[in-house]
């Protein structure tokens, strides 16, 4: 089996994730309608879709670990065709926010997997270009989901939205069980799955410093898609659908920057690396508050610049995982996941707060936050450099 294939094959499944998110956002208020609802709502069926996806990365991470990728993969594939399916003939809004939970419980599974997998197969800096695809893959989810929702939507119903991901994760399944091999090295014995390795991983130096610099980051990143579309609206009255078009170039950055880290691992020290790109995202957000009312050609770049670094870090940050964690490559994964998704959650919740004193302050928050953490991360990242000195 050519191992392309299959980085392609478990990032497809990682791209789900995302892509499943977004998919229905423009169906929104036609949602709303057709199912006699409330907003809160509608917007519940997203809220619960990233809850469920956060907690699930804990639970899938040691099942990958101690019962293989392939039959995680297969199962958790197919609770989610049967979830879609659901969603797809829900006549009511109860019933799409449970089967839009049951969805994510399912495809949770695709990003545990996939940098699972791509850790087994390859080492080196080939591992490093091949998690580049990975996050590629991923971060083009939520920028087609929607485009291709509003697309299907509009002509065929939203219900038809997931009937289109029923066929899709029919096509994922019949590819993972035909094409899909067992990765997971094998081991003289099972160890069992106790919390303990939860804690291990977060006492990690490396460890600890991936995980809270990816927290960081997608705070920082939910605050731009969060509370970007009332500024342009205040500065430069920006309607809608031109706020859409703001966020495009930040969106395709992010997939540039993912194809282009992976390869530049190849020529750089991966905590080196991952110190720089967090830098300039610091600097970007720092850039943003300063520039953001001169005009809006600079506040387009500096955003892009915040999503070019993005996705240059992304690649290095799980690829460190994958060489550090040989083990528990997925229970690393899982916690990795979770605290994304956690930072996902408590940007808008805290940016809040601080968007009520105006000025931009959530975003200068968001910076300060960024940078203490670039700090602990570049300190922990010198201490493991002097320790291998020692060693050796």
């Amino acid at each position: 089996m050519n191992k392309r294939w299959i980085v392609y094959l478990v990032s497809f499944a990682a791209f789900f994730g995302p892509f499943s998110q977004t998919i229905y956002t423009p169906l929104l208020p036609q949602i709303e309608q057709e199912l006699h609802t409330t907003t809160f709502m509608i917007n519940l069926t997203i809220s619960i879709f990233t809850l469920v996806l956060a907690l699930m990365q804990m639970v899938y991470g040691p099942l990958t670990d101690t019962r293989g990728r392939r039959k995680v993969m297969l199962w958790g594939v197919l609770i989610y065709i049967a979830a879609s399916t659901g969603a797809a003939l829900s006549s009511s809004i109860s019933l799409l926010i449970f089967f839009r939970g049951l969805q994510a419980g399912g495809i949770a599974v695709g990003s545990v997997v996939a940098v699972s997998v791509i850790g087994d197969l390859y080492d080196g800096k080939l591992r490093g270009r091949a998690m580049g695809t990975f996050q590629m893959l991923v971060a083009l989810g939520p920028v087609v989901g929607p485009v291709i929702g509003g697309f299907v939507g509009e002509h065929f119903g939203f219900n038809s939205v997931f009937w289109v991901l029923t066929v899709a994760a029919l096509l994922l399944l019949f590819a993972s069980y035909s094409f899909l091999p067992e990765t997971k090295p094998e081991s003289g014995h099972r160890t069992p799955f106790c919390l303990r390795q939860f804690s291990d991983v977060l006492a990690n130096r490396t460890g600890s410093s991936v995980i809270l610099l990816g927290l960081v980051q997608y705070f920082t990143f939910y605050h731009f898609l969060v509370f970007l579309p009332g500024l342009l609206s205040d500065l430069y009255g920006l309607t809608a659908g031109q706020n859409g078009m703001v966020f495009l170039p930040m969106s395709l950055f992010v997939v540039v920057g993912s194809f282009v880290g992976g390869r530049l691992q190849e020529h750089f020290r991966s905590h080196k690396l991952l110190v720089t790109t967090t830098s300039l995202n610091v600097l970007a957000t720092l850039l943003f508050v300063i520039v953001a009312p001169i005009s809006l050609p600079i506040l387009i770049g500096t955003i892009s610049l915040f999503g070019l670094c993005l996705g240059l870090s992304l690649p290095v940050q799980t690829t460190l995982l994958a060489d550090e964690f040989h083990q528990n490559r997925a229970t690393a994964t899982g916690v990795y996941n979770f605290f994304r998704y956690l930072g996902m959650a408590a940007g808008p919740m805290i940016g809040g707060i601080f968007h009520r004193f105006g000025h931009r302050m959530e975003f200068s928050f968001a910076a300060f936050l960024f940078a203490c953490i670039v700090g602990f991360a570049a300190v922990q990242f010198s201490r493991l450099r002097k320790e291998s000195q020692i060693t050796v």
